[in-house]
């Protein structure tokens, strides 16, 4: 017997209306495959690799009718490793998210705890403009010979630098406004809770989409602050993106920066994608882009393409082939994202990676 979701109806307690109904769903995200790296460390590696195509999830949301068009919503979502079953590095429990609020048509959506930024939210999983939504995954996610960036808690120092895929924001609050002719914004502030300073370690953002019909366009703005050397600096990312869709095929442009008061590095980024569906099971999928960095990062810049062919075996389970190269300028090293090994920068100005995966939901 196959079950995809997990749908669990709550005891009423007395004091509550009979109308109010509570419901929690199970659902989650698995995604394994084989992956060859050209050089890593100075190395090639044929390795066992997961949460590419999609992280690998284990998700329990909840929601509540309250009446009168307004409901109570909770989300806990677990990142783990599918090679060893173990919590991803540097994570705990639920630390992906975790967050509870209200939504209601008329008033928008108010959510609290540890939650996305309007990067993610506006340009990615919102506006729908991001690449690697659609193709590499996470080694199509922004990194490269920038390393001096030396962003605050970053296992590269540039990893995934433009904050698209993993980046939340802890001890935060967050509105999105209801949708208005295909019009909506948001805002989120969270808090450092350092006492007697109300500003040190927060963070700031916001974000604005517009969608009609196969048009669709989205801004988004982040600035978190941390405590670097005994000062507080912040590391600022804005962006733009929009999207078309034509009959069989999805086009993206989005355009990204970064900048670290710390040290005055920065990067920025452009990249085009498309996706071309040739029926409802076989898909394939390029992107090209461009990174620059300024002198803080030896003024290095990198060229990626990335590419993917994906056949659906059902409405849940995906098989791919996807493939990612970078070419840096001549003395700098490419690292493409999700190459995550202290050494594991290319020891020259190019690295491929191969992969055969599959993912699949529940």
């Amino acid at each position: 017997m196959r079950i995809t979701k997990l749908i669990v109806v709550m005891p009423l307690a007395i004091s509550v209306p009979a109308f109010c109904q509570s419901s929690v769903t199970l659902s989650g995200t698995l995604d394994a495959g084989i992956s060859y790296v050209s050089n890593e460390g100075g190395h090639g590696n044929a390795k066992f690799d997961d949460g590419i195509a999609r992280p690998n999830t284990l998700n329990i949301s909840g929601r509540e009718d309250l009446g009168g068009g307004v409901v109570a919503i909770f989300k806990l979502t677990d990142q783990f490793m599918l090679g060893s079953g173990s919590i991803v590095p540097g994570q705990s429990l639920f630390s992906r998210t975790a967050l509870v609020g209200v939504e209601s048509a008329q008033y928008g959506r108010l959510t609290m705890g540890n939650q996305f930024d309007f990067m993610n939210e506006s340009l990615l999983f919102g506006g729908n403009d991001g690449g690697a939504e659609y193709i590499g995954g996470l080694y199509d996610f922004r990194n490269g010979p920038f390393n001096k960036l030396a962003l605050p808690n970053n296992p590269t120092g540039s990893f995934e630098w433009d904050r698209l895929s993993e980046d939340l924001v802890e001890n935060s609050v967050k509105y999105v406004s209801p949708d208005y002719n295909g019009l909506s914004a948001g805002a989120m502030y969270g808090f450092g809770g350092v006492a007697g300073s109300i500003g040190s370690n927060n963070s700031a953002s916001f974000g604005l989409n517009y969608a009609n019909g196969p048009f669709g366009m989205a801004a988004a703005y982040t600035n978190t602050k941390s405590d670097v050397a005994g000062a507080q600096a912040s590391v600022r990312n804005w962006g733009v993106g929009a999207h078309y869709k034509f009959d069989s095929v999805v086009a993206t442009v989005l355009f990204t920066t970064v900048h670290n008061s710390a040290n005055g590095g920065g990067v920025y980024q452009g990249e085009v994608a498309a996706v071309y569906h040739f029926d409802a099971f076989w898909a394939l999928g390029a992107a090209y882009s461009y990174m620059k960095g300024n002198s803080v990062v030896d003024n290095n810049h990198a060229n990626q393409v990335s590419s993917s062919v994906s056949y659906a075996l059902s409405k849940r389970s995906v098989l791919y082939v996807s493939a990612v190269y970078q070419r840096t300028n001549s003395g700098a090293n490419a690292l493409i994202n999700g190459v995550l090994d202290p050494d594991g920068a290319s020891s020259g100005p190019s690295q491929f990676i191969g992969r055969v995966g599959f993912v699949t939901n529940f």
